[in-house]
C-alpha cells in the first residue's frame, strides 16, 4: 500500500470510528481532514473502501427500500432526511484495526502524506507515542533543512532572485514548522493539553485494555 493509501486508509477508520456516514459526507470530512489540496476522486476513494469491506474492517448497510423509514441506526443521525445511500460502519474488527493504527510511530508516521492524519487523531493517542511521532517528524525536516541549506548555499550564484525568494520562503516554512513541533513537544512533556471527558475515558479504557492482556 502507498503511503497516501495508508492515510487515506486511518482517515476513513478514524472518521466511521465517530458515527456512520455514506460515501457523499465520508467523502467531504476526508478533504477536510487529509488536506491535499485537491478534490479526493470517488475512483480514489471507493476502492478504499472496498478493500477495508474485504478486510473486514467496515460494512456497507444496503438503501433502505423506497418508502420505508430510516432506521435509526446511533450515529446515522446525518444521514437520515437524504436520499437512499448506503451507510459504512466500522466493525469490531476496524475499530481494533483503527486502535493498533493510533499506537503506531514509526517513520511512516512522520512523512507528510500521513503526520497530518496521525496528528489529527491526536486526541486519541497515547502522550509517549505522542511524542516519538513528534520527535521523529522534527528530526525528519532537521534534515530536510539542512540539506537544502546546504543544496541553497552552493546553487546561490546561479540563481535568480525569483528562485533564491522561493528558496527563502521554502526555508522559512521548515524553520517555523520545526519551531511548531518544538513547543508541541515540549507541551507533551508537561502534561500536554487538557483533554475533554470523553477523551480521557477511551484513553482510560485503552489503557484498562492493554493492562489487562497483559496479565
Amino acid at each position: 500500500m502507498t503511503r497516501r493509501g495508508a492515510a487515506l486508509e486511518l482517515a476513513v477508520l478514524g472518521l466511521l470510528h465517530d458515527a456512520p456516514m455514506h460515501g457523499y459526507e465520508l467523502r467531504k470530512q476526508l478533504i477536510v481532514l487529509l488536506g491535499w489540496g485537491r478534490v479526493l476522486s470517488y475512483g480514489t476513494l471507493y476502492p478504499c473502501l472496498k478493500a477495508l469491506g474485504k478486510d473486514g474492517f467496515i460494512v456497507a448497510d444496503p438503501p433502505s427500500p423506497k418508502g420505508a423509514k430510516s432506521a435509526k441506526t446511533p450515529g446515522s443521525e446525518a444521514v437520515r432526511g437524504r436520499r437512499n445511500r448506503i451507510v459504512y460502519r466500522l466493525t469490531a474488527e476496524g475499530k481494533e484495526r483503527f486502535a493498533q493504527a493510533l499506537e503506531e510511530s514509526g517513520p511512516a508516521t512522520w512523512d507528510d502524506e500521513s503526520f497530518g492524519v496521525r496528528f489529527a487523531f491526536f486526541a486519541r493517542t497515547a502522550s509517549p507515542t505522542r511524542v516519538r511521532i513528534l520527535e521523529g517528524r522534527r528530526s525528519r525536516l532537521e534534515e530536510r533543512l539542512e540539506h537544502v541549506k546546504n543544496s541553497t548555499q552552493r546553487g546561490r550564484e546561479r540563481a535568480d532572485s525569483y528562485t533564491l525568494e522561493l528558496q527563502r520562503h521554502g526555508l522559512e516554512s521548515v524553520e517555523r514548522e520545526v519551531r511548531w513541533l518544538s513547543e508541541l513537544i515540549d507541551r507533551e512533556r508537561s502534561g500536554g493539553y487538557q483533554t475533554s471527558h470523553d477523551e480521557q475515558a477511551t484513553g482510560k479504557n485503552r489503557s484498562q485494555k492493554k493492562k489487562g492482556a497483559s496479565e
